[in-house]
């Protein structure tokens, strides 16, 4: 028996002849066991050292799995790959289902620990990349609701660089392509994600995902939202150049008065320089001419509550939870607009719900200590 990195606590077994046995009961297909190649294990994290007599699947494969994400070159990669499929043939569904299970409960750590596995036993698979990039996503969604902004930084350009891989493919996934056009709208990228559903349309895997492409090509093309002045304007904004930003979207709003999208983009600068009369005004407009969404009204709630029309704000952040009923961002915002009136255990239950979807929101655990202080 031979240890190797500590890290992984992995061992490296011969196969003897009990083990070779139960190998064949399970196998499948024509996987033919070497015994000249060892077994790695990964000793149990509750164990010091390994019990031949505890020996399960579970440690072999997790072993083999540790050897191959840790060095994809390492000379019995390939073997340890075949002899996992062999073993378990329905692995990539029933990982991909858990890590799907655990994004969907925000356990995005995890769930990309799986997709990391598979995609040491896959990789070529786009499907699992496809994967890793969509829990990237979701990850920097909430990091972005909770304030994290560096954090989610990270996270898009993480999603970002494996869109990169999977768009370069010959031919690209279909669903790559869909998904990644979404990534784009994100990104405010808006002419990127043109034609990442441009190259969606003829190679649709679905009716419904095809008319959802079209459509959303034909809102790109009539908001002129692929304008490149739009995507300046939405980039200083971002990296903190607000009055450089401002004065982009007040070019595009001039040759597109009635485009809701302008309007947003203007009051989200004019609130970052706490301008909040002119915010107000802005946001309003882009409400008026179609930009229902959760975003405008969340962020021209934030305007009201430095106007101190409290009552407005309250009105418009419920709204907002309406459209998106988990979003912590809006959520927190309830807490905060709770304690300005006064009603602290209102304001605690907020911040509560919050850390029912993030145990580590900073906002809601700084509010919630405060509060309970």
């Amino acid at each position: 028996m031979k240890q190797t990195n500590n890290q992984d606590r992995i061992v490296f077994l011969s196969v003897p002849e009990s083990i070779r046995g139960r190998i064949d009961e399970v196998s499948a297909g024509d996987f033919v066991v070497d015994p000249s190649i060892p077994i790695p294990v990964e000793i149990p994290p509750d164990q010091d050292s390994l019990d031949l007599e505890q020996l399960s699947w579970e440690m072999i494969l997790s072993g083999m799995i540790k050897v191959i994400e840790r060095d994809p070159q390492h000379e019995d990669a390939d073997y340890y790959r075949r002899f996992v499929l062999a073993v378990k043939p329905d692995i990539l569904k029933e990982f991909s289902e858990a890590a799907i299970l655990k994004a969907r409960n925000r356990d995005f750590g995890l769930a990309l620990e799986i997709l990391k596995a598979l995609a040491a036993l896959y990789p070529d698979s786009a499907e699992v990349s496809l994967n890793q990039a969509l829990v990237h996503e979701e990850w920097a969604n909430s990091m972005e609701e909770s304030g994290r902004e560096d954090e989610a930084a990270e996270e898009w350009g993480r999603a970002h660089e494996l869109y990169v891989r999977l768009l370069a493919q010959k031919p690209p996934l279909p669903n790559a392509l869909f998904n990644a056009g979404f990534f784009y709208l994100k990104q405010r990228n808006y002419e990127k994600a043109r034609d990442c559903f441009s190259q969606y349309i003829p190679v649709a895997d679905s009716p419904r995902k095809k008319e959802r492409a079209q459509s959303i090509i034909k809102e790109i093309s009539e908001r002129s939202l692929d304008d490149q002045v739009f995507k300046e304007a939405y980039d200083f904004i971002r990296l903190g150049e607000e009055t450089k930003g401002i004065e982009k979207i007040h070019h595009f709003i001039t040759r597109h008065p009635e485009v809701w999208n302008g309007w947003f983009l203007l009051g989200w600068g004019l609130r970052r320089l706490e301008r909040w009369d002119d915010a107000v005004l802005a946001f309003q407009k882009a409400l008026e001419l179609g930009g229902e969404g959760c975003d405008t009204r969340n962020e021209l709630a934030l305007c009201l509550i430095e106007q101190g029309n409290l009552s407005e704000a309250r009105k418009e952040l419920e709204r907002a939870l309406q459209m998106e009923p988990e979003n912590i961002k809006v959520i927190s915002n309830l807490g905060i607009l709770a304690m300005k009136q006064g009603k602290i255990d209102e304001a605690a239950g907020f911040f509560r719900t919050v850390l029912e979807y993030d145990p580590e929101d900073p906002l809601a655990l700084q509010m919630l200590s405060q509060l309970e202080a």
